[in-house]
């Protein structure tokens, strides 16, 4: 990024806590002037439905997925009125559209829920020249998979994983990062000016499967 002329500037905030969340945003105005874009990226799954699930691990989820929504969008919003305008675009995975190969109800429920809320924002504050949307990635390959996702379910195997994951891609291969990154860029940037409040689905095919 610094090569190509950018700056980058951490801040390690806590995404559940409302002071922290705001304080994330006082700081980028301090050092930037302004709050263009917000991207939401911040989530974590959960195994199991209803009856596995405990009550801490899906109130946990609902905080992290969907909560850190709500406050990044509380704290930044008023920046961006302030301001004219801007663009907010949160991830919202397949899960919070369909069944996608595994029981995550408090994953599949609050990903649902940025989905809705990402709809309700941009309705809301349209007048103001915010844009809100939201990318839906699908099963991508992503350094996850080896970290996390093959002990989970399939073992440790990682190619059996990739091998189910790709199975129920119609376009026959896995995108990774890049595509769900270029989407977020699209939505964010003034060729998607007349966009707002809706999806961009980035998963070769998958979500409109019927099977």
């Amino acid at each position: 990024m610094r090569a190509a002329g950018g700056t980058i500037e951490a801040h390690l905030a806590d995404v559940t806590d409302s002071g922290a969340v705001a304080a994330m945003a006082k700081a980028c105005v301090a050092r930037f002037g302004r709050i263009d874009v917000l991207v939401n990226n911040v989530g974590g799954s959960a195994a199991g439905g209803p009856v596995e699930l405990s009550e801490e691990t899906w109130d946990a989820q609902v905080d992290v997925n969907l909560k850190s929504v709500f406050l990044a969008c509380k704290h930044v919003i008023p920046v961006m009125e302030r301001q004219g305008g801007g663009a907010i675009v949160n991830l919202a995975p397949s899960a919070g559209l369909r069944w996608t190969g595994s029981a995550q109800v408090a994953y599949a429920a609050t990903k649902a829920g940025v989905i809705q809320l990402s709809r309700v924002v941009a309705v809301q504050h349209a007048g103001k020249g915010i844009r809100v949307n939201t990318v839906v990635p699908g099963q991508l390959h992503t350094p996850l998979v080896e970290a996390r996702l093959a002990g989970q379910r399939a073992g440790g195997n990682v190619a059996a994983l990739l091998a189910q994951r790709q199975a129920r891609i119609p376009l026959g291969f896995m995108g990774d990062g890049r595509d769900t990154a270029n989407a977020a860029l699209f939505l964010a940037s003034d060729e998607a000016r007349f966009i707002t409040g809706t999806e961009i689905v980035v998963d070769g095919g998958m979500t409109a499967r019927c099977d």
